[in-house]
């Protein structure tokens, strides 16, 4: 009576026994393999689109990236690093023959070469930027799949590459200043807060178009077409003064318009267009904090998508 007893009970008990066991093993198996990670590293819900603090902390990961940039890419060419100074200088070249020899387009009155080159120089820093970095997480994609590190250094990195391709470049424009007799004005000062828009708005549209082209990679086949008509809306191979009036404010609109315009005026002389400028700079401000915000978003996905 008591054998048949106990097995009763021991019966009875299985239901509750298995239902033990199996939440016993779903715990085990969910802390040995989890189906979804226990801690998830997300970026800060805080105001600020741009972790500067977390950038300032890993500044120097963005040094190595943008050394380790500039020491790759010329490493395997025959010029080399002699592609800074030649690509802006023959695209002067070329427009010189073209357009100032050929279609007569004027020139405000000073040496056309000195006034393509002044147009051609920033123009070049900004397009390459933008383009270097539209591509940026998609070749750093095994270190953004291994390590967290604030996203945005990576595009951030190769738009300052592109910098110092800038600042190279630029001891050309100073020589042909020279070699013109192109007097140095006090305007020259306002040349370098222009660089710094300029260098801004890079980094911002290279943040939005890198996270694009991350999870659409159809951007990389049309930012080439994107920015080629971008050019000729520019001021750089005519003046501004060749726009009607009436469509002068729409054409204004273009943060380049007033950037290209403002530097070659700061450094040739010229009439300064501050409505231009004041334009340029609020187009500037909207886009970057749109393009950081908008990266910002996408940031999560960055790991999955490249």
């Amino acid at each position: 009576m008591a054998i048949s007893e106990k097995v009763t009970r021991v019966s009875t008990n299985l239901p509750d026994l298995a239902a033990q066991s199996v939440a016993q093993t779903k715990t085990l198996s969910h802390t040995l393999l989890p189906d979804q990670p226990l801690i998830k590293i997300r970026v800060s819900k805080g105001w600020s689109p741009v972790e500067l603090r977390e950038i300032w902390t890993h500044r120097e990961l963005l040094y190595y990236l943008v050394w380790r940039d500039i020491k790759v890419r010329y490493k395997q060419t025959v010029l080399g690093a002699s592609w800074i100074i030649l690509q802006p200088l023959l695209m002067t070249l070329v427009f010189a023959i073209f357009l100032g020899k050929i279609a007569q387009v004027p020139s405000q009155g000073v040496p056309h070469v000195l006034f393509l080159f002044s147009g051609v120089l920033p123009w070049t820093f900004f397009s390459n930027a933008i383009s270097g970095s539209s591509f940026s997480l998609v070749i750093n994609a095994p270190l953004i799949t291994r390590v967290y590190f604030p996203r945005s250094m990576v595009p951030l990195a190769a738009t300052l590459v592109r910098l110092s391709d800038f600042i190279v470049a630029a001891a050309v424009l100073v020589m042909l200043m020279f070699y013109y007799r192109q007097p140095f004005n006090w305007t020259i000062l306002i040349a370098p807060f222009l660089i710094a828009q300029m260098t801004i708005l890079a980094m911002g549209l290279g943040m939005w178009f890198s996270a694009l082209n991350a999870k659409y990679r159809d951007i990389s086949t049309a930012l080439p077409v994107l920015l080629q008509l971008w050019m000729f809306t520019s001021p750089i191979v005519y003046p501004e003064s060749m726009v009607p009036e009436r469509w002068q404010w729409v054409y204004e609109l273009n943060p380049m318009v007033g950037i290209i315009e403002g530097f070659r005026s700061s450094l040739l002389g010229l009439e300064f267009n501050w409505r231009g400028l004041l334009i340029s700079l609020l187009v500037t401000s909207v886009l970057v904090v749109y393009s950081t915000y908008a990266f910002k978003r996408l940031d999560e996905e960055f790991a999955d998508v490249v």
